[in-house]
C-alpha cells in the first residue's frame, strides 16, 4: 500500500478534486494520470562477489581440461594400437621343470579394441610346413626342436615359423602347460559349457566341468581326427572368458591370475591386459571371431617316413587369414 499523503514526489500527480459521482469518473488516466509507481532500486552486485565468480571458472576450467586430456590419453591406452596378435601355444606332456614339449594346441588370435574384434584361428598340430632352419616337418615340432637347441626358444621359434607360412608375426605368445589346466579351472570354481551337438563323451546340453574334466575334456581324442580337438580347445577357452566376465565370478579373479602365473610363460607386458580385456568387453565373448583350418583347407598324406600328416591348401588358407587378419 502506498501513502497518499503528499510528498515531494507525487504531489504533482495528486487529483486536485475528487470526483463525486462514481459513475461519472473518468477510467482512462492517460499516461499523466496513472498512480505513481514505487521506486525499487536496482540490485547492486559487488566487486567481490563479481571477483569471487570469475575465480570459480577459473578453478573449474583447468580441472575440465585435465580430465579431457586424462580421458584421452586413457582412452588412447585402451584402445590402440588397434591389432594386437598373439600366439597361443598349449604344451602337452612335458616334465613340469623343462619346456621340451610339443605344442599340439596353437591359436593364432588378434585383438582389437578399437574396432572392436577378437579372432581365434586355430592350426592343426599335424599341417606339414616348412619350420625355418629345420626344413619341412609337423607345425607342432618348431617348438620342441627349438627348445631341444636352445630352452627358451621354442616359442620364438614357433612364431618365426607363423611368419614364415601365413604372413603374420605375432608379437606375443602364451605358452601353457597342460598339465596345470585344471589349476586354472578349480581356481574359477569349475566351468560350464553348452553343446549343441555330442562332443568329447559329452551329450548335448549344459555341463559343468571341474578342473580335471576340463582338462580330460580339452584333450579328448575320441573324435576321428584333430580338428575335433581344435573345437573343443576353443570351446572351453569361450567358456571360460564367459564366466569370468561375469560379475558373480569377479571375487574369484585374485585365485585365477594366481593359478594362471604358475601356469603360464608369456611375454605379454602387464600393462597390455588391460587393453585386451578391453577388445573381449567391447566384442563380447559370444562376439568372437572362432575359426580353423578344417578338413577342406588341408589333403591328408603320409610321409616317407610313414607319418600321416595334412598339406595344405594355401589358396584357402590364405583367403582365412586375409580375411581374419587384414594381411
Amino acid at each position: 500500500m502506498f501513502s497518499t499523503q503528499p510528498t515531494r514526489k507525487n504531489r504533482a500527480h495528486r487529483p486536485t478534486k475528487e470526483p463525486q459521482n462514481n459513475a461519472n469518473r473518468n477510467t482512462d488516466y492517460g499516461p499523466k494520470n496513472y498512480p505513481p509507481s514505487p521506486y525499487y532500486p536496482a540490485p547492486q552486485t559487488s566487486r567481490k562477489s563479481r571477483r569471487r565468480s570469475r575465480v570459480n571458472w577459473g578453478c573449474i576450467l583447468p580441472i575440465i581440461v585435465i580430465c579431457g586430456i586424462v580421458g584421452l590419453i586413457l582412452a588412447a591406452y585402451l584402445l590402440f594400437p588397434a591389432n594386437t596378435n598373439i600366439l597361443l601355444l598349449g604344451m602337452d606332456y612335458s616334465d613340469p621343470w623343462l619346456s621340451l614339449a610339443r605344442t599340439d594346441t596353437m591359436i593364432l588370435s588378434r585383438f582389437n579394441p578399437w574396432r572392436p574384434y577378437v579372432g581365434m584361428l586355430s592350426i592343426p598340430r599335424d599341417l606339414w610346413v616348412t619350420i625355418p632352419g629345420i626344413g619341412e616337418n609337423r607345425i607342432n615340432t618348431a617348438h620342441f626342436f627349438a627348445e631341444g637347441n636352445q630352452p627358451g626358444s621354442g616359442p620364438f621359434a614357433a612364431i618365426d615359423t607363423i611368419q614364415t607360412n601365413f604372413g603374420i608375426r605375432p608379437k606375443y605368445f602364451i605358452r601353457l602347460r597342460f598339465e596345470t589346466f585344471k589349476d586354472i579351472f578349480n581356481a574359477m570354481g569349475g566351468v560350464d559349457i553348452v553343446l549343441d551337438e555330442p562332443l568329447a563323451g559329452y551329450e548335448a546340453g549344459k555341463h559343468h566341468l571341474t578342473g580335471n574334466k576340463a582338462l580330460a575334456f580339452a584333450r579328448n581324442r575320441s573324435g576321428s581326427d584333430d580338428f575335433f580337438r581344435m573345437q573343443q580347445a576353443q570351446l572351453i577357452i569361450k567358456s571360460a572368458m564367459k564366466q569370468m566376465v561375469s560379475p558373480r565370478k569377479w571375487p574369484r579373479i585374485p585365485a585365477v591370475l594366481i593359478a594362471l602365473s604358475r601356469s603360464i610363460d608369456t611375454n605379454i607386458p602387464f600393462w597390455l591386459w588391460p587393453r585386451l580385456g578391453m577388445a573381449v568387453l567391447r566384442v563380447g565373448v559370444d562376439g568372437i571371431d572362432s575359426r580353423a583350418i578344417d578338413r577342406e583347407m588341408v589333403t591328408p598324406f603320409f610321409t616317407d617316413q610313414g607319418a600321416n600328416v595334412l598339406a595344405p591348401n594355401w589358396a584357402m588358407i590364405n583367403l582365412l587369414v586375409d580375411e581374419m587378419f587384414d594381411r
